[in-house]
């Protein structure tokens, strides 16, 4: 679209031109919506196209619940080798809710393996949406691409917007830039911004002017001023991170009093992980850098945390795995930050004898068993779509990670859709990646949270010489406690050295001990010096040897080195 439009010239092209992040283009994977504004002619008319290209991944669905709030339309782009998966249907379902026009378009149709009419078939099977006119492309070659621009202008109506009317303008994004401070993403709802305007946010109450004000196209392009239903960047000077709220409402500071925009319902986390810096010394550094980049993911939120074992650190909320994953990369990489990150875990409930229900973020805010009468976890409705030949496998997966069976449709005679309800704690342990295993990465995963369910549900505390290392307790079902402790035992007893007395690793669940491993003591051979005589001066020198190492593990401390934490923490428990 770019390259028909001529907003980009051929020798200015490349590959993901709008992926301008690292790890965007490194992984395939969009991470960041990005907004862009082409020129489109029509009749000898000439219409202005506003386009947000928007991830397709379950983890970043608020980038696109976000910029569904800022559209008229939608372009349903579908695979015509692969098929529809089932982040498609999910994405699709928001589009119809925000009651959006949505256009069907199969995408590289110049592969030989291409299938256009079976895919068709499988998004009016799954969506409901008549496809019987889909558009037919080829964005490699560019077939097709001019009858996807003459659609958007015949079908998806104009954005409503009133020119004389006050200035309204959603902050849909923004960005923070070393020499320009914060930049401001817009969408203007009614009026006019000019430039050297005074703008007033109504949710912070900040007034700042509009030092540049500019569109995307794709990269940025100063103009004099923005009008109406048009998508366009603000920089102000803006040096305050707190200055500036997602969702918030932009308008003429001491104009004519305007209502606050909708904005954005906050962000369901699902995922939680405590980030320890490896030096305690770079805790602020390592707020700076959360802050920074809350500021373009308002998805993940971070509150201050400490740990017995790991010191002053954040507890993290997240919308899934991968967007913990990428986080965590985004701080190592942009931010240059060195930390340990705990295990992940998912938020649980207890519910108290007087019905009280109370949430539980991590394990050790998990009070004594006779304080709670229920412990509860989160269930997902996992829909999933794989190749048929791969069903049983996937079935058996499922069973095995404690999931319900609930439906199953046959999209095609080769794709199956099969949901499941599922504990959430099941799915960010491993089910993902025995998934893929199984199905030989053709299989495609969607999520969503449905409720709470009691279960037998225990807390699994690791114990190093009788003290309890909070950073490695987990809540685990009790049919799974055993397996996970010795795993986590076994780990630990290959990362910490040997002390002058024995360590004993435990694994248990309130005062029952149900794994153990023993790190031996390092030894010197006291008796080394006696040669000849009676065995009784050996004896008595090994004997104050050992009174001396029982001493020993009484005040001895056990070094944990940062490794320890880091096999344990790194998942990969298989």
């Amino acid at each position: 679209m770019l390259e028909h439009t001529g907003a980009v010239q051929r020798r200015e092209m490349r590959d993901q031109i709008l992926d301008d992040m690292e790890l965007e283009r490194e992984r395939g994977i969009t991470i960041k919506a990005r907004a862009v504004t082409i020129e489109h002619e029509v009749g000898g008319e000439t219409y202005q196209l506003n386009l947000i290209d928007t991830p397709g991944h379950v983890d970043f669905s608020y980038e696109v619940q976000k910029s569904m709030q800022a559209c008229e339309g939608a372009l349903l782009l579908v695979d015509s080798s692969q098929g529809v998966e089932a982040q498609t249907v999910a994405n699709a379902y928001l589009a119809v809710e925000q009651d959006l026009e949505i256009i069907p378009v199969l995408n590289k149709i110049d592969l030989a393996h291409s299938r256009p009419d079976e895919v068709a078939e499988e998004i009016e099977h799954s969506l409901a949406i008549d496809a019987s006119d889909a558009l037919a492309v080829s964005a490699k070659s560019g077939d097709g691409v001019g009858a996807v621009l003459d659609r958007i202008v015949k079908e998806v109506p104009p954005p409503r917007g009133d020119l004389d009317a006050p200035l309204q303008a959603l902050i849909f994004d923004a960005v923070y830039d070393e020499y320009r401070g914060i930049i401001v993403y817009l969408r203007l709802f009614n009026g006019v911004l000019p430039k050297r305007a005074m703008t007033h946010m109504l949710g912070t109450g900040k007034v700042y002017e509009a030092v540049e004000i500019g569109k995307f196209s794709p990269n940025m392009t100063k103009c004099d001023e923005l009008r109406a239903g048009e998508v366009g960047y603000l920089v102000s000077n803006i040096k305050s991170l707190g200055d500036v709220r997602i969702g918030d409402t932009l308008t003429i500071n001491k104009g004519p009093e305007v209502e606050m925009l909708p904005g954005y319902k906050e962000p369901m986390h699902m995922v939680f992980a405590d980030f320890y810096p490896t030096n305690p010394g770079e805790f602020e550094t390592l707020r700076d850098a959360l802050e920074t980049l809350s500021l373009t993911d308002s998805s993940f939120s971070f509150h201050p945390e400490t740990s017995d074992a790991l010191g002053f650190g954040f507890r993290c909320g997240f919308l899934g795995l991968l967007h913990m994953e990428i986080i965590q990369q985004r701080l190592e990489r942009e931010h240059d930050m060195d930390m340990i990150q705990t295990a992940p875990s998912v938020t649980y409930m207890i519910r108290k004898a007087d019905g009280e229900e109370e949430m539980i973020r991590s394990p050790g805010q998990l009070p004594p068993r006779d304080h709670y009468e229920e412990l509860l976890e989160p269930i997902a409705r996992v829909s999933m779509l794989v190749p048929t030949e791969y069903l049983g496998n996937l079935m058996q997966i499922s069973v095995d990670h404690r999931g319900a069976f609930v439906r199953q449709d046959h999209l095609s005679p080769t794709r199956v859709q099969v949901e499941f309800d599922m504990p959430m704690g099941e799915i960010i342990y491993d089910f993902y990646d025995k998934l893929k295993s199984a199905t030989r990465g053709y299989g495609t995963l969607n999520y969503e949270i449905t409720g709470y369910r009691a279960d037998d549900l225990v807390k699994l505390q690791i114990l190093v010489n009788g003290d309890e290392v909070d950073a490695l307790s987990c809540i685990v079902h009790r049919s799974q406690a055993d397996m996970r402790g010795r795993a986590v035992l076994k780990k630990l007893r290959k990362e910490i050295p040997r002390h002058m007395f024995e360590v004993r690793l435990q694994a248990a669940i309130g005062s029952k001990i149900i794994a153990r491993e023993s790190i031996a003591a390092l030894r010197k051979d006291v008796t080394a010096k006696c040669y000849g005589g009676d065995i009784t001066r050996k004896r008595k020198l090994l004997e104050k040897q050992k009174a001396g190492k029982r001493r020993m593990r009484q005040v001895g401390n056990v070094d944990i080195p940062q490794k320890a934490f880091l096999s344990v923490l790194g998942g990969d428990e298989k």
